[in-house]
């Protein structure tokens, strides 16, 4: 698996700029999709200083036992050391010669994860090429900008999804208040006789002033409930992102399932958003396996709807509903679901089709017990989601116009 090993490499010397390139391929890989933070780029160099590095095998798996902590992960890794480390260079990395997707006449397209890696790679080139680039995508930004809002999430680059990833963070939440069952003071309303005592005994009883008392408004919680089978993983990471930007301006509870329910709540609350995701991924171990929707809502609401679903909890669900067991069953868990919280909105991938039918014997199933169905593949879906969280709750599908589809 690994390159043979190069007799130059065999002395590195402490003054050189190892730390300062293995601190450049962590930014890489990070360009790249892998979540490598801050800490992890420390571990890294600190392994490498403990370890000692005699060639690129070494270099090599001391890199990888510190920054690769999924199987998935090594398609990315490998040609990303590939193209940054090449031999005989340890100490100064070495460009791609040509810009990602520019191929040679015998040579043949790049699987996905090259693509990704040399596209981040290729970002921090300073050529003429890139320049060019540069003043070609400044020229055309508004274009760009309509591109990316309504671009699949799946079909994204590095670059791509890093971008998407900030204007998900940027996102102006609608304001969403409901009032509650817990009475504050207020200057006006009905009269508060606990209060009114209080003040009385104050004064002696010479003077009794009526104080008011109205419920209390507070922003209700959102709940998602992200399924991370392996056709929904990317969507369900970028809603990831969404969830953790928006848990800075309200209480949020987040659930992945695939073929178990994990709570990832307290991982999202890290402040790095790729320390949460990376968290996330440690504590879901079905990620992109299977799917089981059905026992997942069944688990959900027998252990944690009393739990969260108070306060006028909006219920986010995402899946594309492609159940294959008990549909009987998945349809009463998704009514009790419906009738604990105040809203659910199912968001749901498929509905990017323009002609999308709820044909499928889950979906059907499931639709009747939602309030929203939405889609969830771009940016624009994303921005939609925001405004129905708030009071214009803007445009959705139809469920009665799909479920009149035989």
């Amino acid at each position: 698996m690994m390159r043979e090993s190069d007799q130059g490499d065999r002395e590195v010397s402490s003054g050189g700029r190892l730390a300062e390139n293995i601190l450049a391929f962590g930014r890489l890989l990070r360009r790249a999709g892998l979540p490598v933070g801050p800490a992890a780029i420390v571990d890294a160099i600190r392994a490498v200083e403990i370890a000692g590095i005699a060639s690129r095998d070494d270099l090599y798996w001391t890199l990888h036992a510190v920054l690769v902590t999924k199987r998935e992960q090594r398609a990315v890794f490998d040609e990303a050391f590939r193209l940054f480390w090449r031999a005989g260079r340890l100490r100064a990395p070495v460009l791609v010669d040509r810009p990602p997707g520019v191929a040679g006449p015998e040579q043949e397209q790049p699987d996905p994860a090259a693509a990704r890696v040399a596209q981040a790679l290729f970002a921090e080139i300073d050529s003429p090429a890139a320049e060019d680039m540069r003043e070609r995508e400044l020229r055309l930004a508004t274009s760009v900008d309509e591109r990316l809002l309504k671009r699949d999430f799946a079909q994204m680059s590095a670059a791509e999804i890093a971008e998407a990833k900030a204007r998900i963070a940027g996102l102006a939440f609608a304001a969403d208040r409901v009032r509650t069952r817990r009475l504050v003071a207020a200057p006006r309303g009905r009269i508060d006789p606990r209060r009114t005592l209080r003040g009385a005994l104050r004064t002696g009883g010479d003077m009794i002033l009526p104080l008011a008392r109205k419920p209390a408004v507070t922003v209700p919680p959102v709940v998602a409930l992200c399924d991370i089978s392996g056709s929904m993983q990317q969507y369900s990471r970028i809603l990831l992102h969404f969830l953790h930007a928006l848990g800075e301006t309200r209480r949020v509870e987040s659930f992945l399932f695939g073929t178990r329910l994990s709570n990832v709540t307290r991982a999202l609350r890290l402040r790095d958003p790729d320390a949460a995701l990376a968290a996330c991924a440690e504590a879901a171990p079905d990620w992109s396996g299977g799917t089981r929707i059905a026992a997942a809502l069944d688990e959900f609401n027998r252990r944690w709807s009393r739990r969260v679903l108070g306060q006028g909890a909006i219920v986010l669900l995402v899946t594309d509903g492609l159940e294959r067991e008990d549909v009987g069953r998945l349809a009463g868990a998704m009514e009790r679901l419906h009738r604990s919280c105040r809203r659910l909105i199912w968001l749901n991938p498929l509905l990017r089709f323009d002609g999308f039918e709820a044909r499928a014997r889950g979906i059907r199933a499931m639709l009747p017990h939602v309030d929203e169905f939405r889609a969830v593949h771009s940016l624009e879906a994303v921005a939609d989601l925001v405004q129905a969280l708030g009071a214009d709750r803007g445009e959705a599908p139809d469920l009665r116009r799909l479920l009149a589809i035989a």
